[in-house]
């Protein structure tokens, strides 16, 4: 009986190997298979070829175990490093973004924070400098227009306006000028010194950014830039520049050190060379900086007598209120302190370092843990990145937005009767709200929380009390009252208003603080109340929290 077309004897199949498959088919398939006919060894492989073979095998099979154990390594370095929550620090050049920087720094690093203020002693000393400079500069005799000597003495503010009294002569303001600067000329070499304490060990001094300063400006004309629904002007001849960038401070442009530069290190506590006293010393007292001849703060120190006489010059003082030069606005403000600041043995304390201004060209990060409850025992690793403000490094600021948790976007709100450094044209509020404007209505952005600090509160109501009005700067303000709560609150409204116009994500929390970043003890509750926002929505979005 012929057997049946489907029977498993029938030649159309073969005997299923171990495997299932049908016999002869691996081998069919093999030999069809370019990939494999390619490893398979050669027909007539000598004993010696086959021993050389299989040690190449064993030699590559070892590589390739040990590419996986390194790869395995480091998942697992990186899942152990993972960082928790990325938090941006936007805004314009000097609103104080480093200073919250280093307001987180002292509230959840304080012990690495301390260890590094003796590194600020010469930021600090030359911010002093440089405030010295800048008043020499506003004093100068080259400067053509009138200026009037108040018949009774300035109230220690830089918002003071200018009293009737006696207009000195050319004369009078070149002898005047002549003297302050033939006394403070010790000064201006240590400048240098200091500039060159902070450059890196391969480069002749730190880095000197230009002042952008401008010719001049049109009368509260702007051009190529983009329109607000606010509309802010400068009057004629009193756009004030923002206080670290005067168009006076002709010499120098603002230093900056890159981010990658050591100067922290090499000027830490703990690379300032102590030694004990000599033995006929009395009290064994450690001898340090102080006695070294070359340190700064011996010329510091035999300055300060002119310093200060210069700073609490009448004269001088309204000659700044002229120019609307207000250094108590700018970072890096010591001029109320100066005899303790030249002190010999000074050490810089907290609220020193936190007024410390030093740009720094390039992105400045801080790792650190943060505590989040019984919910989740293990600490969250945050990583805060301080973003360039100065227009020309904003273009750097979109590869951070990958996987940004938070942005703390900082406007100074004090600044409505100031202009870009970079730009004079341009109102530092108005610049504010434009900035603010293309950050919340950036799509890679629509799920990023987003808080929003008012910054320096404190001098917009020192401005406001003074007399300054908001409506000279800002026209759509309107006649609204000049008080510091009415103000305010016009300008959360503007902000928040124009997140909701604005916003992809109409669901977005938008979360508003006015704050003084130099003030610890306010900052440091708002810090907490920020920390403790953020930690809550990225539990949220990790679905361990509903």
């Amino acid at each position: 009986m012929a057997p049946s077309p489907m029977s498993p004897a029938s030649p159309a199949f073969a005997a299923p190997n171990g495997n299932g498959t049908p016999a002869g088919y691996s081998r069919r398939r093999s030999l069809s298979d370019p990939f494999t006919a390619m490893l398979r060894p050669p027909a007539d492989e000598t004993p010696a070829e086959r021993h050389q073979r299989l040690e190449a095998e064993h030699r590559a099979r070892q590589v390739s175990e040990s590419i996986d154990q390194q790869l395995k390594l480091e998942h697992q370095e990186q899942k152990k490093n993972k960082v928790d929550v990325k938090v941006l620090l936007l805004g314009q050049s000097e609103s104080g973004k480093s200073t919250t920087l280093k307001q987180f720094q002292l509230a959840h690093t304080p012990a690495a924070f301390r260890a590094e203020r003796m590194a600020w002693r010469p930021v600090i000393y030359l911010n002093l400098v440089r405030s010295i400079r800048r008043i020499l500069d506003a004093i100068s005799p080259d400067l053509d227009e009138p200026v009037i000597v108040p018949q009774t003495a300035l109230t220690d503010t830089s918002f003071a306006q200018p009293s009737a009294g006696v207009v000195l002569s050319d004369t009078e303001i070149a002898q005047k000028h002549a003297r302050y600067s033939e006394r403070l000329a010790p000064l201006l070499d240590l400048e240098e010194r200091l500039i060159t304490m902070l450059a890196e060990d391969d480069e002749e001094e730190a880095t000197r950014l230009g002042d952008g300063s401008s010719p001049g400006w049109s009368h509260g004309s702007y051009t190529g830039r983009p329109s607000l629904s606010v509309e802010t002007r400068i009057p004629a001849a009193q756009g004030a520049r923002s206080p670290g960038s005067s168009s006076l401070h002709r010499s120098h442009g603002e230093v900056a050190v890159r981010t990658t530069s050591n100067w922290k290190k090499a000027l830490s506590l703990s690379r300032v060379k102590l030694r004990p006293a000599a033995p006929d010393q009395p009290g064994g007292e450690v001898v340090g900086w102080w006695e070294d001849p070359s340190d700064p703060v011996h010329v510091l120190s035999q300055c300060s007598r002119d310093m200060t006489a210069l700073w609490a010059d009448p004269w001088v003082r309204t000659r700044l209120a002229a120019r609307r030069i207000r250094l108590e606005e700018s970072s890096g403000f010591y001029l109320n302190e100066i005899d303790r600041i030249t002190a010999k043995k000074y050490i810089p304390t907290d609220d020193d370092v936190l007024k410390a201004r030093l740009k720094t060209m390039g992105v400045v990060e801080h790792t650190f843990t943060v505590s989040t409850g019984p919910k989740v025992p293990k600490p969250m690793v945050w990583k805060i990145f301080d973003v360039g403000g100065a227009r020309n490094q904003r273009q750097a600021w979109a590869p951070y937005f990958t996987d940004a948790n938070a942005i703390i976007f900082l406007a100074p709100i004090s600044a409505f009767d100031q202009v870009l450094a970079e730009d004079p044209r341009v109102n530092r509020l108005e610049d504010s709200l434009l900035l603010w404007r293309s950050v919340v209505s950036n799509k890679l952005l629509q799920h990023v929380n987003l808080i929003i600090f008012l910054n320096k509160c404190d001098l917009l109501k020192a401005k406001l009390e003074s007399g300054v009005r908001l409506n000279q700067y800002l026209l759509t303000y309107g006649e609204r009252p000049n008080d510091y709560d009415s103000v305010s609150r016009y300008l959360r409204n503007k902000f928040g208003l124009l997140h909701q116009q604005y916003t992809p994500n109409p669901n977005r929390e938008l979360f508003i603080h006015f704050t003084a970043v130099t003030d610890t003890r306010r900052t440091s509750t708002i810090i907490a109340n920020v920390r403790d926002i953020i930690v809550r929505q990225n539990l949220k979005d990790s679905k361990l929290l509903v």
